[in-house]
């Protein structure tokens, strides 16, 4: 079993010092230069030298900010919305494999402005360059050398995490969608596969609407992803219409598919007043609800309205760094728990259930009916003995 090292830069002649976390023993590593501000690096592999050491791999410096037309740095093709096909198949898991890959239009920096589908980059449109100059961003200039990190290829996950960010207001100026947004920013950092839900356009619940591809969109994004972010804002004590409603269209159960079953959760909330928890902790119920293990770091923001610049950008303060926190702790706890959610939710009732029924979970409608077949079927044999009898 490989061991996982932990590195850290030491004071002195930029050397890195490498603990096994199997053997305990001390041994160093000179890769480091002076100069290097990266205070830790947490990979299943050799360890990969410090961002601004080396120009390769997950950890090249900057280079998921190199936007528009082109390619990130997990090699994603980044578009505008202009000329792309916005079919709603094409927004739906029939190609779970298509609806995957790296090169999906939906990864574009605006949503169509029809069907609002797509925009699952919109967090990174503030990092544009206007007029050929890249405008300060703090997650990438102030805080991306002093992340940790993991070498995702080398661990069981095998690849970046997949993380959907959804936040629960339609509002241009909305809060929830901005600290959302630096979520993305902070996860894309962390070498995530981020991908951010644009709720405009999602119909209020109704069965007859499932077709639409605002609905099919949030459902696909619910089956690809690893884990899930939450924003919303604290309204009269509890979440938002808006948020609720995306869970609402998100089913518990497919056939014997459980859409959010073992996906990690990460909570957040914007307040317009002093700082409250009622949202986190009423997204904390919907996620146990839903089955999924949420992070054990939080953040609520108080007063928001003072806590954002012009840009949209979080001013320097302590809400920023608990967002960072939880940034941190949720990359590392979704990567460490996919590659056992499937164990851990292998539950006996459900093996039991599925050997039943054809390899399918039923859902609490089909389980009453099932059981009101079994009662008529009872009492049509009880009657059949009766006949008999006379």
């Amino acid at each position: 079993m490989s061991a996982i090292a932990f590195a850290g830069q030491c004071g002195c002649g930029g050397i890195q010092r490498i603990v096994s976390a199997s053997s305990r023993r001390l041994s160093v590593h000179p890769a480091l230069r002076k100069g290097v501000k990266t205070a830790a690096v947490l990979t299943g592999v050799p360890v990969v030298s410090g961002a601004r050491t080396s120009p390769v791999g997950i950890f090249a410096r900057h280079s998921y900010h190199q936007q528009g037309r082109g390619r990130d740095r997990r090699g994603f093709s980044v578009m505008g919305s202009a000329g792309v096909n916005m079919s709603s198949d094409l927004f739906s898991n029939e190609n779970p494999e298509a609806f995957a890959d790296l090169n999906h239009p939906g990864y574009a920096l605006a949503s169509d402005p029809v069907t609002h589908a797509g925009g699952w980059l919109a967090h990174r449109a503030a990092q544009e360059p206007v007029d050929g100059v890249r405008p300060h961003c703090w997650v990438r200039d102030e805080v991306a050398d002093y992340l940790t990190r993991f070498d995702y290829a080398a661990l069981p996950i095998g690849r970046p995490p997949r993380i959907l960010v959804l936040y629960g207001s339609l509002r241009p100026s909305s809060f929830s969608r901005k600290m959302a947004y630096e979520f993305a920013r902070l996860l894309d950092v962390l070498g995530c596969d981020v991908r951010v839900y644009n709720p405009q356009g999602l119909p209020p619940r109704d069965p007859e609407l499932e077709n639409e591809i605002k609905v099919r969109e949030l459902r696909a994004l619910t089956l690809w992803s690893d884990g899930h972010v939450w924003v919303s804002p604290e309204m009269h004590g509890t979440i938002t219409g808006v948020f609720k409603n995306q869970i609402d269209w998100i089913p518990l159960n497919t056939g014997s598919v459980r859409p959010t079953q073992g996906r990690t959760a990460l909570v957040a909330q914007v307040n317009g007043g002093s700082q409250s928890f009622n949202a986190v902790n009423a997204l904390r119920l919907l996620a146990r609800w839903m089955r999924m293990p949420c992070c054990t770091n939080q953040s609520s923001v108080a007063k928001a309205w003072t806590e954002f610049d012009d840009a949209g950008r979080m001013k320097e303060s302590d809400f920023r760094d608990r967002a960072v926190d939880c940034a941190e702790e949720f990359a590392k706890f979704t990567a460490v728990m996919t590659p056992v959610a499937g164990d851990l939710t292998n539950r006996y009732s459900e093996r039991k259930e599925k050997l039943k029924n054809e390899g399918k979970l039923l859902t609490q409608a089909e389980k009453e009916q099932r059981k009101a077949e079994e009662r008529m079927k009872a009492l049509q044999q009880q009657s059949v003995a009766a006949t008999d009898k006379k």
